[in-house]
């Protein structure tokens, strides 16, 4: 019995080990430098957000957070890297809508699964895309936009960041709601979109917030309306689709997210120090000069919105026969 005893002790210790190591690496985490992987390039918005996470997270954890852009085929590429790295603290990433929940309608297969292959951390910002049209159109409103397409719908076409893009859906989810049908013509930025509404080549495109705000204020472009739920404080004097009439909600959210089986310790002090960053008064300003508001949210309130985005753009992507691949 004695012997048992002994034995018995031990496997149970052992057994306690992964708890143990667990805890443990939350607490001392992180012991080594820490990359944030961008599944976009340099300058993007994620990029912009990963670099000011990244610069608070090595000011308070003492380590390297180092950015790493792995940019392509509309953000799997790097999304895939983080959920391939090692669960082990050493990898992050930021990301967006497109990799973490519509490509899962629009490519027919990923080399990830973003509900089994990832951690939610938490979501990071919420960012409005506005619908613009050229400042010599005529236009003030979405419903004087819609009654001219409704008379001649061929000599609208609109103008995305890429088949597939969230600004694509968007158009393509108020073309639906408006009942009309619209030529799709797809850019390869935000900059090469807005520059063809400013000459014309296209009418109207629902872009980034950031990227026209600056032309709507030299008189360039004309913003309509945004895309997202409410009304963004920093942009409160122009209504929502909804308010405008068309049941569109579209949000350039973006998140905190890292490889599956990430330890629950090293995830919960990841989410209580970002949380914390994102709201810094100098963060915000700078968030708020790309028109990006701070969120925060607990990791299971994240993986809800991520699920949530799915149910939304999934009777689009059907109804307009959207694919990637």
């Amino acid at each position: 019995m004695k012997r048992f005893a002994i034995w018995l002790g031990a496997a149970l210790a052992f057994a306690a080990l992964p708890a143990a190591a667990q805890d443990g690496a939350g607490k001392d985490w992180p012991t080594r430098p820490v990359r944030i992987v961008v599944p976009f390039g340099p300058g993007s918005t994620p990029d912009i957000v990963a670099r000011l996470i990244g610069e608070q997270l090595q000011q308070r954890l003492g380590q390297p957070f180092v950015v790493e852009n792995k940019a392509g085929a509309s953000g799997n590429i790097g999304t895939d890297a983080v959920a391939k790295a090692e669960p082990d603290g050493t990898t992050i990433g930021v990301s967006i809508g497109g990799p973490l929940a519509i490509n899962t309608l629009l490519f027919s297969k990923l080399p990830y699964d973003p509900e089994t292959d990832l951690a939610a951390v938490t979501q990071l910002v919420t960012q409005p895309s506005a619908l613009v049209v050229p400042a010599g159109l005529g236009v003030n409103t979405v419903q004087d936009l819609l009654a001219l397409i409704k008379k001649e719908p061929a000599k609208f076409p609109f103008g995305s960041i890429g088949n597939g893009s969230l600004s694509h859906l968007a158009m393509e989810a108020l073309a639906q709601k408006a009942g009309v049908k619209l030529v799709h013509v797809p850019f390869s930025s935000s900059p090469n979109a807005a520059t063809a509404v400013i000459r014309g080549d296209v009418q109207m495109a629902c872009l980034p917030a950031a990227s026209v705000t600056e032309l709507a204020k030299a008189g360039q472009v004309k913003i309509l309306a945004v895309s997202t739920a409410k009304r963004s404080t920093l942009l409160p004097d122009v209504p929502t689709l909804k308010e405008s009439g068309l049941d569109v909600e579209a949000d350039a959210w973006m998140g905190l997210i890292a490889p599956a089986k990430t330890p629950a310790a090293i995830i919960d002090k990841l989410n209580k120090h970002v949380v914390e960053i994102i709201h810094l008064p100098a963060v915000k300003e700078k968030l708020a000069g790309v028109v990006m508001e701070p969120v925060g949210s607990s990791p299971e309130d994240f993986r809800k919105r991520i699920r949530a985005e799915i149910g939304i753009w999934e009777p689009v992507v059907k109804a307009g026969n959207i694919k990637i691949n």
